[in-house]
C-alpha cells in the first residue's frame, strides 16, 4: 500500500499518479474521507471507552437505588460503546478497502500513457542482415529436436510445451548462467514454492487488475505464482530486516495469459507455464533507485552474454503493474517478427509491497521503518527464442554464444537432428 501520510500530506501528487496510470482520481478523495471517518470513529470510541471506565468507578461507590439507576445507565453506555466500536470496525475496513485499491505512485519520472507510450533509452548492438530467409524459433526449435509445442497442446492443452533434447539443456544452461551471475554478485539462490497464500500473493499486489492472470486452487485456497518475486517478497512477511537482502529465485511460472488470446500463439513466446530466475532486493527506500540502476545492470550484463541485440525501455505509467512505481524493460531483437520483444523486466516497487507485507528494517537509531523492494528477471524460457533467431545458421544449425558454451557442455553449435 502506499504512505496513507503521504496521501494526507500532498493528495494531489496521488491524483497525479492516478492520471498517469489512466486510474480514477476521484479514489483519492474517497480514501481521505474513510480516513476522516476511521480517525472520528476511533475518537468517538475512545471518548466513550474512557466515559464508561470513570463511570465504572462510579458505580462501585454507589449504594442501594442509586447503584441500581447507575448500573441502568452503565448499560445504556456499555451499548453506546459497543454501536461505537462497531462503527469504528466498519470505518477501518472500507479504509483498508479503499488503500488497497490504489496502486503504487508513478515515479515522476516515469512516461504518462499507455502500453505503446513507453520511451525507449537505448539501443546495443545491431540487428543481423541475413544473407538467407531465417525461420523462426519454432522451426529451428524442431529442427534441433529442441521444441514440441504438438504433444505439449497435446497433453496440457494449447500454450504448453515439452523442451526436448539440447531445448531442455539449452534452458538449464541459460538459468544455471543467470544463477551463476546472481551470486557472483552477492545474491542467495534460493529454489523457491510455486504454490503461495492468498495474503501473499495479495501482498505482492498480484490480486488486483493483474487477478485473471494468476492461477487459482480454490480446494486448498492457494496460488501458483507468475513470478518467484512473490514467495521472495512473503519470505520475510512480519519481520525486522537488519539490513539489505538480495535474493535470486529459481523457479516455474505460471501464468493464464487472460485477454492475450490469438497472441503469440505460435512457440514459446507466449505460454502459460515457464521457468524463470528472478533477482529480488530489500534495500532502505533512499537506496531504492540505486538498486533499480543496478539490477538494470545485471540484466543487460546477461543480454551481453548471449550476444542478442537489444533496447532498454521506460515503461509508460499505464503499463505498470500494481506494485510498481518505475519499470524498465529489455526487448530482444527477434528476426523473424521484425521487432523486439520483452526478455527482462526489472520494477522498482518502493514501500509498496513492504507495506502490505508488513516487511521493516531498523534505522540508525534502532526504529523499525518500512522496507523498499525490487525486483528484476535474468533469464526465461523466452530467451530461447531470441539465442535461436539471432544466432541461427543457414543450414538450419545455430551458433551458441560464447559465454553460454561453458554451462552447454562446450558446445559451439546446435545441429538438426533426423525428427521422431
Amino acid at each position: 500500500m502506499i504512505d496513507l501520510k503521504a496521501v494526507r500530506e500532498n493528495p494531489e501528487a496521488v491524483r497525479a499518479s492516478q492520471r498517469a496510470r489512466g486510474e480514477d482520481e476521484s479514489v483519492v478523495d474517497a480514501l481521505l474521507s474513510a480516513d476522516e471517518r476511521r480517525r472520528a470513529a476511533i475518537s468517538r470510541a475512545d471518548a466513550l471507552r474512557a466515559e464508561q471506565k470513570l463511570f465504572g468507578k462510579q458505580v462501585g461507590r454507589a449504594k442501594g437505588e442509586e447503584r441500581d439507576a447507575l448500573l441502568a445507565k452503565g448499560k445504556e453506555m456499555a451499548a453506546e460503546v459497543k454501536a461505537a466500536e462497531a462503527e469504528q470496525h466498519t470505518a477501518e475496513a472500507e479504509l483498508t478497502e479503499l488503500h488497497r485499491a490504489i496502486p503504487n505512485i508513478v515515479h515522476p519520472d516515469a512516461p504518462e500513457g499507455g502500453e505503446d507510450d513507453y520511451v525507449v533509452l537505448k539501443h546495443v548492438g545491431e540487428p543481423r542482415a541475413f544473407d538467407f530467409e531465417p525461420q523462426d524459433h519454432l522451426d529451428l526449435g524442431v529442427k534441433l529436436g529442441a521444441i514440441d509445442t504438438e504433444r505439449g497442446a497435446k497433453v496440457a492443452g494449447s500454450r504448453f510445451y515439452f523442451l526436448t533434447g539440447v531445448g531442455a539443456q539449452l534452458e538449464l544452461a541459460l538459468l544455471n548462467m543467470a544463477a551463476s551471475l546472481a551470486t557472483e554478485n552477492g545474491f542467495t539462490l534460493m529454489i523457491t514454492p510455486t504454490l503461495v497464500r492468498p495474503e501473499i500473493m495479495a501482498g505482492t499486489g498480484f490480486l488486483g487488475e493483474h487477478a485473471s492472470e494468476v492461477y487459482r486452487l480454490r480446494d486448498d485456497d492457494l496460488y501458483l505464482v507468475g513470478t518467484s518475486e512473490v514467495p521472495l517478497a512473503g519470505y520475510h512477511a512480519d519481520e525486522i530486516l537488519d539490513g539489505e537482502r538480495r535474493y535470486a529465485g529459481w523457479s516455474s511460472c505460471y501464468r493464464r495469459e487472460a485477454g492475450s488470446y490469438g497472441k503469440d500463439t505460435r512457440g514459446i513466446i507466449r505460454v502459460h507455464q515457464f521457468n524463470k530466475v528472478e533477482m529480488f532486493s530489500y534495500v532502505r527506500p533512499e537506496d531504492a533507485e540505486a538498486e533499480h540502476a543496478r539490477l538494470l545492470g545485471w540484466e543487460e550484463e546477461m543480454l551481453a552474454r548471449v550476444e542478442v541485440p537489444y533496447r532498454v525501455i521506460d515503461t509508460a505509467a499505464g503499463d505498470l503493474g500494481t506494485s510498481a512505481a518505475r519499470k524498465f524493460d529489455c526487448e530482444a531483437w527477434v528476426p523473424s517478427q521484425q521487432a523486439y520483444r520483452e526478455l527482462t523486466s526489472t520494477s522498482n516497487c518502493t514501500t509498496f509491497q513492504a507495506r502490505r507485507l508488513n516487511i521493516r528494517y531498523r534505522d540508525e537509531n534502532g526504529k523499525s521503518q518500512i522496507t523498499a523492494t525490487l525486483n528484476g528477471t535474468l533469464a526465461t524460457t523466452r530467451w530461447i527464442v531470441a539465442i535461436l533467431e539471432n544466432h541461427q545458421q543457414a543450414d538450419g544449425s545455430v551458433r551458441v554464444p560464447e559465454a553460454l558454451r561453458p554451462y552447454l557442455g562446450g558446445r559451439e553449435v546446435l545441429e538438426p537432428v533426423a525428427a521422431r
